[in-house]
């Protein structure tokens, strides 16, 4: 059971000694890590301190509909993230340590446990979010007092092996994969076996004021967690070598031999790009080598081309004009973001991919493409809502490969053409020949026309 704290301070109990308060105790804040696994500013701080908190705060604000009309977290992502903690506060268990929840504003959560147990000193691992480095910022400026460690365990590369400086980040992806694709990837840094205990026994519960969560035995193998990532890693290369033939499968719409599924664990952090890559390297080694197994590390190479984009472009990456600085001409139409959210649009192929998403929180990267060149091009939407609304909805997400691959496919972003669109009649042709994944999805219901009104709210069908 996670320990959480919830609504109220949590105490020390009886056991704890005048000596445990002035021991030079640190904070170890989990975002998008949760593994003890090549978790290099962790392993950091238990080396520097006597007695350890290691904290994850949700968010309260993860819930709330933005102003693009979605929240950041849907029911799907929030059900693996829980899963997540759950083996996480394991790991930690079996090292003699426990997983501490706190749910509420996170600069408020964790600046009280830092007056509470007069923490020393804090640890986390960098973030590419605008949100999130600004609380990190936040944090180390209300206590000034403390030592602050970051490190960067969530990319493939550090920011000193890049060979540029971030601001000279190349605009598009070809170029940056010819100047970084031959450097040497640091092998993932092993857990500790024992880290210092907490300074108290918290109480082990669950927030019961969050959103309940509603499974989908649609992908009964996508659990949260670092066991069940690494359980996947090893299903794909080792025991199925299903990765041999990715290249030739990767654009598959549905099941789950046709690409790896590591995205999502790799969102959250169960599982870093770097064990990913090394595991790569190994089944090259023993089985084989050849264009797909590059391909998946072709794929690792995108993710961390937008991991740099996002930190370079910073809070441009949620404007409309995107990094191009050329503002689209579209517009917000609620009626036709309605039915392309419900998958009652015209165009049975992204109906299908929709309620995919919906119905399991996961849609293939073809998917994607086609859903959201649809809402851009024949719904002439803000992709900014496309965007907010898979931030919602996908289990896998990470908000630079999301909003970089958005601003992407809406001509605003690092695609070297500018304005892709997909031909879905001939997308579908290629990809779904004979409707199979339409008919599973229910694709070709409830397709009536794209407007019941015209913008002067008349009515242009009558049902």
């Amino acid at each position: 059971m996670i320990s959480g704290d919830m609504s109220q301070s949590t105490h020390s109990d009886n056991n704890m000694t005048e000596a445990s308060k002035t021991e030079n105790c640190g904070l170890f804040w989990f975002r998008h890590d949760l593994r003890v696994t090549d978790n290099e500013p962790l392993n950091t701080l238990a080396r520097d301190v006597n007695c350890l908190l290691c904290v994850f705060v949700v968010d309260s604000r993860w819930f709330k509909a933005s102003h693009y009309q979605s929240a950041h977290m849907g029911e799907h992502r929030w059900r693996f993230l829980m899963e997540s903690l759950v083996d996480l506060d394991e790991q930690l268990k079996q090292r003699g340590q426990q997983l501490i929840v706190k749910y509420g504003e996170p600069i408020a959560a964790i600046g009280d446990l830092v007056i509470e147990h007069n923490i020393k000193h804090i640890a986390c691992n960098y973030h590419s979010g605008v949100y999130e480095c600004q609380q990190w910022q936040r944090l180390q400026t209300q206590f000034p007092f403390m030592k602050a460690t970051t490190g960067e365990s969530h990319s493939l590369f550090t920011n000193s092996q890049l060979p540029f400086a971030l601001t000279d980040l190349p605009d598009t992806f070809t170029p940056f994969r010819k100047k970084v694709e031959m450097i040497d990837i640091d092998q993932p840094m092993q857990a500790m076996d024992v880290y210092p205990p907490t300074p108290i026994r918290f109480q082990e519960s669950w927030p019961t004021s969050l959103p309940q969560v509603v499974a989908s035995d649609a992908y009964p193998r996508l659990l949260g967690g670092a066991s069940a990532a690494k359980s996947q890693l090893k299903y794909y290369l080792f025991e199925t070598d299903y990765i041999a033939e990715y290249k030739q499968t990767r654009n598959g719409l549905d099941g789950w031999s046709f690409s790896s599924k590591l995205s999502a664990w790799l969102a959250n952090g169960s599982i870093s790009a770097r064990q990913v890559f090394h595991e790569l390297k190994r089944y090259e080694a023993e089985r084989t080598a050849n264009a797909s197994t590059y391909w998946l590390y072709f794929e690792l190479l995108w993710r961390e081309y937008f991991y740099w984009y996002a930190l370079k472009h910073n809070s441009q990456l949620f404007k409309v004009e995107g990094v191009r600085r050329k503002r689209p001409l579209t517009t917000f139409a609620p009626q036709r973001f309605a039915k392309w959210t419900s998958g009652t649009t015209p165009y049975p192929i992204v109906n299908a991919c929709m309620r995919q998403l919906n119905a399991t929180g996961f849609m293939s990267n073809r998917g994607r493409q086609l859903v959201a060149s649809c809402l851009v091009h024949e719904l002439s939407l803000d992709w900014r809502y496309g965007a907010a609304y898979f931030e919602q909805q996908l289990i896998d997400f990470d908000v630079a490969s999301n909003w970089g691959n958005w601003q992407y496919l809406a001509g605003v972003g690092a695609d070297p053409r500018g304005h892709r669109q997909f031909n879905l009649q001939k997308q579908t042709q290629m990809y779904d020949p004979n409707e199979r994944f339409i008919e599973k999805w229910q694709g070709h219901s409830n397709t009536g026309p794209l407007d019941d009104v015209d913008y002067a709210d008349w009515p242009i069908s009558w049902q």
